[in-house]
Formats: structure tokens, sequence, C-alpha cells
């Protein structure tokens, strides 16, 4: 399999835990696999994004320009803000609820998400678009979007990885005490993301 797929988000939105369950599903898999993260001020709530990079065609782990597969974004600027690297017929699969930045907080601005969703359809880009407080609501925290994301993305057929190879990495990379509460997550994408394909 040849796939490159970017995570974005802001930090503490948990984009660099599920960078690496994917990777490591990639690699359960038997490919090969080069990542990388971008985290910048992510502890401030600043930009986060992690490449990841499958298949022998990827020589280095960052991905150019127009040859992404997918982006999964946890906030919708950030899905705007790295469209650069979709390629063409591209999928987006994107959270609606805004992460307000300290200066939008300042000058209030009205940001809200809503127009990047809007962009992000008016340009014909195949998206689905979650909302994190829906999807999350039966976990009781917004804290697992990351793994349910995860799941909606598998069920759909953008990751291109097994549903049970992702379940094997959430088992063994997870903490003990939050695997249970994860897997719930991870099925409640998956519930969600069927029900899109249809």
């Amino acid at each position: 399999m040849d796939k490159n797929i970017l995570i974005c988000g802001v930090g503490g939105q948990g984009t660099v835990l599920a960078s690496k369950l994917t990777a490591s599903a990639a690699m359960l898999e038997g490919n090969t696999v080069h990542s990388a993260e971008t985290i910048g001020m992510a502890q401030r709530g600043g930009s986060v994004t992690s490449h990841i990079r499958i298949g022998d065609k990827a020589f280095s782990p960052l991905i150019p320009d127009g040859l992404a597969d997918l982006i999964m974004a946890f906030e919708p600027a950030e899905a705007v803000r790295n469209l650069k690297y979709l390629k063409k017929g591209g999928t987006v699969i994107v959270n609606k609820k805004a992460v307000k930045p300290v200066t939008e907080s300042l000058l209030d601005t009205g940001y809200d998400g809503s127009k990047m969703i809007a962009f992000l359809q008016d340009n014909k880009i195949k998206t689905y678009v979650l909302d994190a407080d829906e999807l999350c609501a039966s976990l009781g925290s917004v804290k697992f979007f990351n793994i349910a994301l995860l799941g909606v993305a598998v069920a759909t057929g953008a990751l291109g990885l097994k549903k049970e190879s992702l379940e094997n990495e959430i088992k063994t990379k997870v903490k003990e005490k939050f695997v249970s509460i994860n897997l719930k997550a991870f099925e409640t994408g998956y519930k969600l993301g069927k029900e899109l394909c249809f």
C-alpha cells in the first residue's frame, strides 16, 4: 500500500497519539512507514502536524505538497491551513468544532470554524464533517475524539488500514487503564464512519 496521511490540529487534542497508532498499525500490516511531527508551540494551543508516509515510494517523512491522500483535521482552520498537501481527489475528515486561539479571544473576530467548513465544501473537496461533541457524548469527554476519528477514517476506507490492526495497537500502545474507553471510542467512530458511507 502507498498512502500519505496528514494529521493536524492544535496542542492537546491528541494528534500525536493518533499519528503513532496509525503508523504502528500500518507497520503491523507489513508496510514501510516514515513519520514526522512538526509541533511548534503545541503546549500553548499552537499548530501540530503529523506526516505519515506508508509504502516503498516514500523516501522521506514529510509529505510533498499535493500528495496527501487524506487529511485528518482536529480543527477546521488547521484543515484549510494544510490543504496545500492534499492531492486532487483526496479526502478530508474534519472536526467542525473550532478551537479559538488567544488572538480570537482578544479581538473577538467571530471565528467559529463555519467559514472553513464552507470553504472545503464549496471547493468540491471530498469532506466528512464531524462534530466532536456529538461523537464523544457517550464517552464522557472530547479527549477521545482522536481515537473516534481514527474509527471514522477506517470505516470510510480513507485510512486504508484494517479495523483489527488499529484495535490491536490501541490495546498495546495505550495505557492499560484507558484501553477499554479508547476501544469504545474507536468503535463509536467506526459505526459513524459506516453510516457516512451510505
